[in-house]
C-alpha cells in the first residue's frame, strides 16, 4: 500500500512536471515570437506585462487558493473514506468561487481606466486590462474542478487542461499580434492578451467535459463508502473560504512581488529619467521598455521554476493525507525528496543562465537582446524561488497555513523599500528590481525553512542535494565556456549556444551519476529506472 502511494505521488509529480514544462515552453515560444515582431519589442512587452500583472493580482485573489484549498479538504475526506462529503465540498466551492470570480471580473473591467492612469501612470495599459477581465470568472470555476480531482488523487485534469490552455494561448497570441503589425505597441499587446481570455474559455470547456466523463467512475467506486453526515451548506462554505484564505494570501504576496515591480518601475523610472529624457511620452515608453526587459527575463527563469510547481501542487494533498493518517515519516520523506530534486534541477539551470546569459538573449531575442546582467542576477534568485515554492507547499500540507504568507510579506516589505531607494537612481534603474527580488526571496526562505524545521523532522541533504549538484554545475560551466569560446567565431552565436546547452546538459547528467547523487532505489523509482540502472552498471558508474 505504501509503495502504491509512493508511486502515485511520483506519478502525479511527473505528470505535473511534464505539463508545467510544456506550458512554460509554449509560453516562451509565443513571447519569443511576439517580442521579435517589428514594432513590438521590449516596449510592447512592457505594455503586455504591465497589464497582465495587474490582472494576475486579481486572478490570484479570486482563484489561486482554490485548487489547494479544495484538494486539501477533499483529500482529507477521501482519506477518511467520506466520498459523499468530498463531493459536497466540490459543489459548494463551485458556487462560492463562481460568485467571487464574477465580481473580480467586473471590478477589473470597470476600474481598468483608473488603474492604468492613476496606479501605473501609463494610461494606454487600459486596453490590456479590459480584454483580460472576463478570464477571471472562467479561471475561478476551472480551479475548483482542478482542485477537486487533485484531491481525489489524479492530476490529469490539471495537467491536460493547463497544457491545452497554453497551446491555444500560444497559437492565438502569435496570430493576433502578427495580424496587428503596424498598430501601436499597446494595441498589439491588447490583442496578444485577448488570446489569454479565449484560451482559458477553451480550457474551461475541456474541464467541464472531463468532469462529466469521469465523475460517474468515482461515484461508482465510492458507493460502498458513502458518508451520510451532511454539514449545513453555510458552514461548509465558511470552512472552504477559511482554508482558501491563507493559500490565497501566500500566493497574492508571491505575485505582489512582481506587481511591486510593475508599479514601481513604471513610476520610478519616470522619476529617475525626468529631466534626462524630456517629454512624458518618452518617459512612459522608457519605463515600459525597461519593464519589458524585466518581463523577458522572467519568462526565461520561470521555465525551470515550472518544474517546481509540480512538487508544490502534488505535495499539498500528499502531505495532508499522510498527516491525516499520522504517517509523519512519509510526509518528511516526500518533503526531502521534493526539495533535493528541485535543487538538482534548478542549480544547473541557474549556472547555465549565468554563463550563457548574453548568448541566450541574442539567440532568442535577436531584435531585443538587452538584459544579460539582469538575467544573471535573476538566475540566482530563481534557486530560492524554486525551493520556497516546495517548502510553501509542504507547510500548507502540514497545516501551517499562514507561515508562507507571513514570510512572503516580510520579504515583500523589504522589496518595496529597496525598490523605492534603488530604481529611482538613474545609475541603478531596473537593476534595483532584480536586486530587491533576490533579498526578498532570501528572507522568505530563511523564515519558511526555520518554521518547517520546527514542525517536522526534516533536513535538506547538503551533500547530495546541494554540494554535488553545485560541483556538477561548475564542471558543466567550465566545459560550455570552453566550447562557446571555440565555436562562436566559427559557426556563430545561435548554433554555438544550442550546442553548449545540449552538451552542458549531458555533462551535468554524467557528473550526477559519476558522483552518485541518486542511490539504486531512487534511480529505479524514475521512469524507465530499471533500464537506466542497467545502463549505468554496464558503464561501470554503479556497482551491484
Amino acid at each position: 500500500m505504501k509503495e502504491k502511494k509512493k508511486n502515485s505521488f511520483i506519478s502525479n509529480v511527473l505528470m505535473l512536471m511534464f505539463s508545467q514544462v510544456l506550458i512554460k515552453l509554449l509560453g516562451l515560444v509565443y513571447r519569443l515570437a511576439i517580442t521579435n515582431v517589428k514594432g513590438f519589442g521590449d516596449l510592447g512587452n512592457g505594455y503586455y506585462s504591465a497589464g497582465y500583472q495587474v490582472y494576475a493580482v486579481l486572478l490570484i485573489i479570486s482563484s489561486q487558493g482554490i485548487p489547494g484549498a479544495v484538494s486539501k479538504l477533499v483529500s482529507n475526506k477521501v482519506a477518511q473514506n467520506k466520498y459523499n462529503e468530498a463531493h459536497r465540498i466540490f459543489k459548494v466551492s463551485l458556487l462560492v468561487f463562481a460568485i467571487i470570480g464574477a465580481l473580480c471580473s467586473l471590478i477589473l473591467f470597470l476600474l481598468s481606466d483608473f488603474i492604468s492612469t492613476n496606479i501605473l501612470n501609463v494610461p494606454d495599459v487600459t486596453y490590456v486590462l479590459k480584454v483580460l477581465s472576463p478570464a477571471i470568472f472562467f479561471v475561478c470555476v476551472s480551479a475548483v474542478i482542478r482542485g477537486y480531482f487533485a484531491g481525489l488523487g489524479t492530476m490529469k485534469a490539471s495537467s491536460i487542461s493547463q497544457a491545452l490552455e497554453q497551446f491555444f494561448n500560444c497559437v492565438l497570441t502569435i496570430t493576433f499580434v502578427y495580424s496587428l503589425v503596424g498598430q501601436e505597441p499597446y494595441i498589439m499587446a491588447a490583442g496578444g492578451n485577448l488570446s489569454t481570455t479565449l484560451a482559458i474559455l477553451i480550457s474551461f470547456s475541456y474541464l467541464l467535459l472531463f468532469y462529466k466523463t469521469n465523475i460517474k467512475k468515482y461515484k461508482e467506486e465510492s458507493d460502498d463508502k458513502v458518508d451520510k453526515v451532511k454539514n449545513p451548506t453555510s458552514k461548509l462554505a465558511k470552512a472552504i473560504i477559511l482554508t482558501a484564505i491563507p493559500l490565497t494570501i501566500g500566493s497574492v504576496i508571491s505575485v505582489v512581488t512582481t506587481f511591486i515591480d510593475t508599479v514601481t518601475v513604471s513610476n520610478l523610472i519616470q522619476i529617475a529619467y525626468d529631466g534626462i529624457l524630456g517629454s512624458k511620452e518618452l518617459l512612459e515608453k522608457e519605463a515600459m521598455r525597461l519593464a519589458g526587459i524585466l518581463s523577458k527575463v522572467d519568462t526565461l527563469v520561470n521555465l525551470p521554476i515550472a518544474v517546481n510547481l509540480s512538487f508544490y501542487s502534488a505535495l499539498i494533498p500528499a502531505i495532508t493525507s499522510a498527516i491525516a493518517q499520522k504517517d509523519y515519516k512519509s510526509a518528511s520523506r516526500k518533503i526531502s525528496f521534493s526539495v533535493s530534486t528541485s535543487l538538482l534541477i534548478v542549480i544547473p539551470c541557474a549556472i547555465g543562465f549565468i554563463v550563457l546569459a548574453d548568448p541566450i538573449l541574442k539567440m532568442l531575442y535577436p531584435n531585443a537582446s538587452d538584459g544579460a546582467h539582469i538575467l544573471q542576477i535573476a538566475a540566482v534568485t530563481m534557486v530560492f524561488v524554486a525551493v520556497n515554492h516546495t517548502l510553501q507547499g509542504s507547510l500548507f500540507g502540514l497545516g501551517k497555513m499562514y507561515t508562507p504568507a507571513l514570510a512572503l510579506l516580510c520579504g515583500s516589505i523589504v522589496k518595496i523599500i529597496l525598490n523605492l531607494i534603488l530604481i529611482r537612481n538613474p545609475n541603478i534603474n531596473i537593476y534595483g528590481a532584480v536586486i530587491s527580488s533576490f533579498i526578498c526571496q532570501l528572507i522568505t526562505f530563511l523564515i519558511i525553512y526555520i518554521t518547517i524545521k520546527k514542525s517536522i523532522k526534516f533536513k535538506i541533504d547538503i551533500k547530495n542535494g546541494i554540494l554535488k549538484p553545485l560541483l556538477s554545475g561548475f564542471v558543466m560551466a567550465l566545459f560550455i565556456l570552453i566550447i562557446y569560446t571555440l565555436l562562436n567565431n566559427v559557426i556563430g552565436n545561435s548554433i554555438s549556444t544550442i550546442i553548449c546547452i545540449l552538451f552542458g546538459a549531458f555533462i551535468y547528467l554524467l557528473m550526477v551519476f559519476i558522483l552518485k547523487v541518486f542511490n539504486k532505489d531512487e534511480i529505479k523509482s524514475l521512469p524507465m529506472g530499471n533500464k537506466i540502472y542497467s545502463m549505468l552498471l554496464k558503464l561501470k558508474l554503479y556497482k551491484e
